[in-house]
């Protein structure tokens, strides 16, 4: 979640011995969330994540460190405009709370650590952009949680013609009878959604992987 990556940016300045929380220490909380948005919205860019974080991480590393007892984290400019520039994608994209595809996008902006990620990933506004949209898909961030409803299918579901196309289901024995009545019943007009039933173990799932 986006708060929590604020959070986290103050958490990894605080490990690398930096006073000033940047825009890398936010990136970098970001992609730590596991099963975060901002690891999802990478993935679908075409990106890997290892190799963002890694290039986040080299960049940490050379920045200078403080020792001994300090006043406190300070928050740097560019980790502020980062925010602020969030809050006018937010306002772009009609929404009413500010999420983590708010501040990647606003890394697009950052003249101290954004903007050279991306040029160095070969990563373009418009492909984060795209990508952002395929996750978001037409949902709308109306709560201060909304990454939990994005491709809610795909967190929770499993594509069986994807699995199909890999090779990863098994072979379906002894259901023929079942997947043929199956498809006479959508090739119907009218009328033509099976309705599977039955109690757990029974071999449900295998008549729906009979049909990829």
């Amino acid at each position: 979640m986006a708060w929590e990556g604020v959070l986290g940016a103050v958490d990894a300045a605080r490990v690398n011995k930096q006073q000033v929380v940047e825009s890398e220490h936010l990136m970098k909380a970001l992609l730590e969330q596991k099963d975060g948005l901002a690891r999802r919205i990478f993935t679908k860019a075409g990106l890997d994540n290892t190799s963002v974080l890694q290039a986040t991480d080299n960049f940490i590393a050379q920045q200078p460190k403080v020792t001994g007892d300090t006043s406190g984290p300070i928050i740097g400019s560019h980790f502020s405009s980062i925010l602020d520039n969030s809050q006018r994608h937010k306002k772009e994209m009609g929404d009413e709370y500010v999420s983590v595809e708010h501040l990647l996008l606003a890394f697009h902006s950052d003249k101290r650590f954004g903007q050279q990620l991306f040029k160095n990933l070969q990563l373009s506004e418009k492909t984060l952009k795209d990508a952002v949209k395929a996750i978001r898909g037409s949902q709308r961030v109306t709560d201060q949680n909304p990454e939990g409803k994005y491709e809610a299918l795909d967190k929770y579901g499993n594509d069986l013609t994807e699995l199909a196309r890999r090779g990863k289901l098994d072979p379906v024995i002894g259901r023929d009878d079942e997947i043929r009545r199956c498809i006479q019943i959508l090739s119907r007009r009218t009328k033509n959604n099976p309705v599977i039933i039955g109690e757990p173990g029974v071999g449900k799932t295998a008549i729906a992987e009979g049909f990829v």
